[in-house]
């Protein structure tokens, strides 16, 4: 049985890259570790020692992937790396990044997070024209883009090519004398610049910087490209401006608590979604228990507000693998049971709130309801730190299709019966926006509003809808 926890919304995909590092397949390596939560399907590092390109890539989590003799075959003083979630493509081997091509500019290796939602369309003008892919990618097409550039040099071919594409791409080109980074005009995904020593790191978040004790300088801009060689950083400003949006999930569940990102504290935002839940959505309870991992934080915002105490009254299986067997004897609930087990003493007897990050399909929050009145709760209040989600995204988040969005077919009280709770609050879009502190129009709100910020392709709309087929539930 496959890891379904979330039952709707995956981490999308991670990246790190480093230039002017004795050991940068090292810390490549270390900086996968963190950004791990980002993608757990594959996983892959490419190292420059300034002549040529080697890769190593496999499918699994990073500690499964690399050991000693596998890093010992990328030596080098620049790396980038990748940890993949599919939010575009087919799950396997080919589909690993970072994808490493020979053309015209030389060796060329590329690692993405976000997505393309042109792409099919673009990929079959390119399949008319002879073009040959190796993967169902849509960071391979960025890659046939740049080899058939007219352009002299690769600093020009990528903007060239990226100025042609709409969607959203945070990404790392490697070569063997440079490591350049890019960021979509509108800023939908994250990427940190930082510095260590005198070598340069950028990673999708900063926790990646902190265990190499890297030091956060600042974020890649929207529409930015940023270059860097042995003669130092330069940065240019070559794809056109748009307006930004800033993908607001990633404060809301994303990203790891202990990064910033668009320059804020993740802990901080989550905090204050809760005290912002508390005061917008009260419940006549006694304690207040996060969902965790992702709903700590606003769970100790709304205890904070609310006066209630808070208490870890569900305890998170953390060695439980992607992958387990379930037994022939069925089990009610068993997938959430293995991951998820209630603190019986904590719990009986009483009213309780019951905080998490969202409501997808609906049918884990039914499941987490039904273990906490097991044990013993009189009454189960769910309060959920952001608005009700009604679109899927096309930006480089997994998401199921709108059909199965429970908030897109059923209103509030009918998404609590759902999930057999006595009551259901969500925090309005105006208190998420004001706890993140971000104005509406700098942020993507697509998931909550279906109000897209560029413009999505039938195509695109119908392949997703065929890569998300609905998932059975209980």
């Amino acid at each position: 049985m496959s890891e379904n926890f979330k039952d709707g919304f995956h981490d999308e995909c991670g990246v790190f890259g480093i230039y002017g590092h004795a050991e940068a397949a090292r810390m490549a390596y270390l900086g996968l570790y963190q950004l791990q939560h980002r993608g757990q399907e594959s996983c892959g590092i490419v190292a420059s020692d300034s002549d040529v390109l080697r890769s190593e890539r496999a499918m699994g989590l990073v500690s499964e992937v690399f050991n000693e003799e596998r890093l010992n075959r990328l030596p080098g003083a620049s790396a980038i790396g990748h940890t993949r979630y599919s939010t575009a493509g087919e799950v396997s081997i080919r589909e690993a990044q970072p994808f490493l091509i020979a053309c015209k500019h030389g060796q060329v290796a590329v690692c993405h997070n976000g997505n393309l939602p042109f792409a099919t369309e673009e990929r079959k003008r390119l399949e008319r024209e002879g073009a040959i892919f190796s993967s169902t990618s849509d960071t391979e097409v960025v890659l046939h883009g740049i080899a058939r550039s007219r352009a002299g040099t690769i600093e020009e071919a990528i903007p060239e090519t990226l100025c042609e594409t709409e969607g959203a791409f945070s990404m790392l080109f490697l070569t063997p004398d440079s490591l350049i980074a890019v960021r979509d005009p509108r800023g939908f995904r994250p990427l940190a610049l930082g510095r260590l020593g005198d070598a340069w790191v950028v990673a999708s978040e900063t926790c990646a910087f902190d265990l190499i004790d890297a030091t956060y300088v600042r974020d890649v801009e929207p529409g930015e490209m940023v270059t860097i060689t042995s003669e130092g950083m330069r940065s240019s400003f070559p794809l056109p401006r748009r307006r930004r949006s800033f993908c607001i999930f990633e404060h809301v569940y994303f990203s790891r608590p202990d990064s910033i990102i668009y320059g804020r504290s993740v802990n901080e935002s989550r905090h204050k979604m809760g005290k912002r839940l508390a005061v917008e959505q009260p419940a006549d309870a006694q304690i207040v228990l996060p969902v965790p991992d992702s709903g700590v934080a606003a769970a100790i915002g709304y205890a904070s507000q609310s006066g209630l105490p808070f208490r870890f009254g569900l305890v998170r299986n953390h060695y439980v693998g992607r992958t387990f067997i379930e037994p022939k004897q069925s089990i009610r609930s068993f997938g959430v049971r293995l991951k998820l087990n209630p603190v019986r003493d904590l719990i009986q007897g009483k009213r309780v709130v019951l905080i998490d990050d969202s409501i997808v399909r609906g049918t884990t929050s039914k499941k987490i309801v039904r273990l906490v009145r097991e044990a013993g709760a009189r009454e189960v209040h769910v309060r959920i730190s952001c608005p009700p989600t009604v679109s899927p995204c096309y930006y480089g988040v997994d998401t199921p299709d709108k059909s199965e969005l429970i908030a897109a077919r059923m209103n509030v009280e009918e998404v609590c019966r759902f999930i057999e709770a006595d009551s259901l609050g969500y925090l309005s879009m105006e208190g998420m926006l004001e706890a993140c502190g971000f104005p509406s129009d700098t942020s993507c709100v697509a998931c909550w509003t279906g109000d897209y910020p560029t413009r999505i392709s039938a195509n695109a709309e119908t392949q997703y809808a065929r890569e998300h087929e609905p998932v059975p539930s209980d």
